[in-house]
């Protein structure tokens, strides 16, 4: 009997010790690319494919869906970061204020990218 119960708590802290190797300290924020930008970020280069693939949709010519303005040309883009808030809209959690409207919000990183566009001084080329 005593040997039995003794087994059973060799068990229970075998099983114990394996439950506790097995946890990992890896949270949802280690799963963000959190990798600085080391180029300097221009239109042509970097936001312009990340508009024609996420925006063009709707902020065509003329703008669709709603669209307020088109997004077609760096002068337009350029525009839309100074005065209409497009980098607010982009980084927002607000599902009826989010864009590209209806579908996830952007990888941080392609928004990181429009912001550092903006800090390097709407670099075209």
């Amino acid at each position: 009997m005593i040997a039995t119960k003794m087994k059973n708590k060799y068990l229970q802290i075998c099983l114990l010790f394996l439950l506790f190797c097995n946890c990992t300290s890896i949270s949802e924020d280690d799963l963000i690319d959190s990798t600085q930008i080391l180029t300097e970020v221009t239109y042509s280069a970097h936001i312009k494919n990340i508009i024609d693939n996420n925006c063009i949709i709707c902020h065509t010519n003329p703008p669709e869906n709603g669209a307020p303005m088109h997004l077609l040309t760096y002068t337009n883009v350029k525009e839309a970061v100074e005065n209409r808030g497009l980098i607010n809209r982009i980084s927002s959690f607000n599902q009826d204020f989010l864009m590209p409207f209806g579908v996830q919000r952007l990888p941080q990183n392609l928004i990181d990218m429009i912001i550092q566009w903006e800090v390097d001084g709407f670099l075209v080329e």
